[in-house]
């Protein structure tokens, strides 16, 4: 099994698999239109991805929960960071990205897509397509409570 990580506003715990955020705003790796939920490889770049993404005064404050999922090692693909076009990880322009992601998306060719984080490409993220007919393989653990330590507020 493959574990992946998501931090989440403990108000929206419960929705945190839907793909609404996603769906709604789109990402990196997806357009809007496209329901999907975004894992850090693991809990420290999970954290880093929140931090990174939503720079706001009192964020740290703000009241978060943490929980792993876990998915069979059959239905992740791993992307070729190699094969990836230049500017992918550009922070003002993440159309390039979104594009693989939106076509991997339409192949249907997994449930997730391993892809390395464009906050820290050394690490890995996870791409999860929660409209694959696989998605009844995922499973999430309990939502604990997480808390980022105050000194990540500068």
């Amino acid at each position: 099994m493959i574990s992946g990580w998501l931090i989440v506003k403990r108000a929206f715990a419960s929705q945190a698999f839907d793909g609404e955020g996603a769906r709604l705003y789109g990402g990196r790796w997806s357009s809007p239109g496209k329901p999907v939920v975004y894992l850090g490889g693991t809990p420290a770049i999970a954290a880093l991805e929140v931090l990174a993404h939503n720079a706001r005064p009192g964020l740290l404050s703000a009241s978060f929960a943490i929980v792993e999922a876990r998915l069979p090692e059959d239905v992740v693909l791993d992307l070729d960071p190699r094969a990836l076009p230049e500017g992918w990880n550009d922070p003002a322009d993440p159309s390039r990205a979104a594009a693989v992601g939106d076509a991997w998306l339409s192949s249907q060719a997994s449930l997730a897509l391993r892809v390395p984080s464009a906050v820290l490409p050394l690490e890995r993220d996870l791409i999860v397509d929660v409209r694959h007919p696989r998605f009844g393989e995922l499973q999430t653990g309990e939502a604990r409570p997480f808390a980022f330590d105050p000194r990540l507020a500068g």
